[in-house]
């Protein structure tokens, strides 16, 4: 299951369909999707389309790039799809979320905050005098 969930992770904006992640995994459809969400907590198209999701995100916030040619960058071949999905997850559209990336700045990583041990030291923002 972590190698297709890798797979993933690496090849998110190329098409991945459940028989080519099934067989990352040496197992049958029916099997990856049922042992995917009983390990992951979603299924495996969810985390396919939330992982796309969080990399247009920070494109959005990081890049120029119109909200088209992001949709397209990060896999999908409708932007109906993107822009429902991204509202779906996000609970916002891309558009919103683009200004308010402005307003506030880069969030901080959640996936890194999430992975980090228990206890481990958190650098601090140095402060420059002028």
């Amino acid at each position: 299951m972590l190698r297709a969930r890798d797979a993933m992770d690496c090849r998110f904006a190329e098409p991945l369909d459940l028989g080519a992640l099934a067989a990352i995994a040496h197992v049958s459809e029916s099997h990856f999707s049922r042992v995917f969400k009983a390990t992951f907590g979603e299924t495996p198209h969810r985390y396919l389309q939330r992982r796309r999701i969080e990399r247009a995100s920070s494109m959005l916030r990081e890049t120029q790039l119109s909200i088209s040619d992001i949709s397209t960058a990060v896999g999908f071949s409708s932007f109906a799809t993107f822009t429902r999905t991204f509202g779906q997850i996000m609970s916002e559209t891309p558009t919103a979320h683009r200004r308010h990336a402005g307003d506030h700045g880069a969030p901080i990583c959640a996936v890194k905050a999430l992975r980090r041990p228990a206890g481990a030291p958190v650098a601090k923002r140095a402060v420059l005098d002028k």
